[in-house]
């Protein structure tokens, strides 16, 4: 199920969330350019380095917890990136919008911390680097989810050659995007990279840390206005 759009007009514009994509744009370039620009083994030097390496992890080294953040701005491709950006542009302007742009960097970084711990966590042994913004995005999907209940979600379903568009409760949409996250991790487990390397558990951890803890940090009341008509692990 692919989300078009929600259906909650932001009153403010998201310049927070805004950033977040075009930096994560910009590194991708960076990335691109070491790829192709200086060669393969470079680039897998980089994404070792920049990385989230589950096996290198430790509480006692400041570079690991320079690695939890920067590969929360690392994809592995264009259609990781893409993927990862749109769900944050569909999803995040609302959350900046009822935390504040502050709060909401603030959430964003700390829901990818969450989210890359927990992937440590159950992924210790990995020593493949985990890159990308999706733990983080989880926890505005978490947030999302108590903040919106109500909302809708337009989604295209491909119905075999044809498009179908429907909305969908927004509690709906994402309770089984949720529970599909919890089959895949449960199945994961013992795993080094399943299912073509995508961190699950890094999806759970960021979106539980969203659902417990978007209170502390959303301050704006509830407003509802709406719309007129691979080598590493992914995350």
């Amino acid at each position: 199920m692919l989300p078009i759009r929600d259906n909650v007009r932001s009153r403010s514009f998201p310049i927070v969330n805004w950033g977040l994509i075009v930096v994560s744009v910009l590194v991708f370039l960076l990335e691109q350019a070491i790829e192709f620009g200086v060669g393969g083994g470079a680039f897998q030097r980089f994404l070792t380095l920049f990385g989230l390496v589950p096996s290198n992890f430790s509480l006692l080294n400041p570079l690991s917890y320079i690695s939890v953040f920067s590969s929360m701005f690392l994809h592995g491709g264009w259609f990781h990136l893409i993927s990862n950006m749109w769900i944050l542009y569909i999803f995040g302007d609302n959350v900046e919008d009822r935390m504040g742009s502050l709060r909401y960097l603030v959430f964003y970084l700390a829901s990818g911390v969450a989210a890359g711990m927990t992937h440590v966590i159950f992924a210790s042994g990995s020593s493949l680097p985990t890159i990308g913004a999706s733990g983080a995005i989880a926890g505005i999907l978490g947030a999302y989810m108590i903040l919106y209940p109500r909302a809708r979600v337009v989604t295209l379903i491909p119905l075999f050659i044809f498009p179908w568009f429907i909305e969908i409760p927004a509690l709906f949409y994402l309770g089984i995007w949720f529970l599909t996250q919890i089959s895949s991790g449960l199945l994961s487990i013992g795993a080094m990279m399943p299912f073509g390397g995508i961190a699950w558990w890094a999806h759970i951890g960021g979106f539980v840390f969203g659902l417990l803890l978007v209170r502390f940090f959303a301050r704006r009341p509830q407003v509802y206005t709406h719309w007129q008509p691979e080598d590493y692990w992914s995350a």
